[in-house]
């Protein structure tokens, strides 16, 4: 049986923290593991600026309440489903993904817990397990899954190394300058393509 691991934000929906910076104009929240390879030093960047302009987890609420999957994820999605088991891989955080799963349907989430005090204060951010989309892929072959994986960020680059076949998908120009031996799509229709090339199964359903 083969699996297909997704990661969730610039793959399936926005960058949650990209409309956060652009809703509050802090020009810092911008960065993203696009930009920033390790996850720790991004995430206690984002902490500080929080804690800076005295923001909280509500406010990210309140910008995550108004998102929409990317168009033509859902049936991209649904599309996948047909065909696999689909996991998705993410360095998001369970408290931010409940509205933009529910419009996905609900595929099965692996990723990471915040840690918020009583006034809705970000303290702290709790990470699965260290290099957790490497180590789920690992855990998947162990069960003698074979892998497809998808990402857009140096931190899927791992996973999609890990897995059988790895591809990028919308990854900027530096990602894919730096990992030329995945294929790097950037429609759901070619990731599609991708999908059915690298199974080992007829697709044609």
């Amino acid at each position: 049986m083969e699996l297909a691991c997704l990661d969730l934000e610039g793959v399936l929906i926005p960058e949650i923290w990209i409309n956060f910076a652009e809703k509050t104009g802090i020009e810092e929240l911008k960065a993203t593991t696009r930009d920033i390879p390790d996850y720790d030093v991004l995430m206690k960047q984002r902490l500080r600026i929080l804690d800076e302009h005295n923001l909280g987890y509500h406010e990210i609420q309140e910008v995550i309440a108004t998102l929409s999957p990317l168009d033509g994820a859902v049936e991209f999605v649904d599309w996948l489903r047909e065909r696999f088991q689909v996991i998705i891989l993410s360095d998001t955080f369970y408290e931010f993904s409940q509205p933009l799963m529910r419009q996905l349907g609900f595929p099965t989430l692996l990723c990471h817990r915040l840690e918020i005090d009583e006034n809705g204060r970000v303290v702290d951010y709790l990470l699965r397990q260290p290099d957790p989309k490497r180590q789920s892929v690992k855990a998947f072959h162990s069960l003698k899954y074979r892998v497809i994986a998808a990402g857009d960020s140096y931190n899927d680059t791992s996973m999609l190394s890990e897995a059988d076949r790895g591809i990028l998908f919308k990854a900027p120009q530096n990602v894919i300058d730096e990992f030329p031996q995945f294929p790097a799509v950037h429609s759901y229709e070619a990731l599609k393509k991708e999908f059915i090339a690298a199974s080992d199964r007829d697709l044609s359903l």
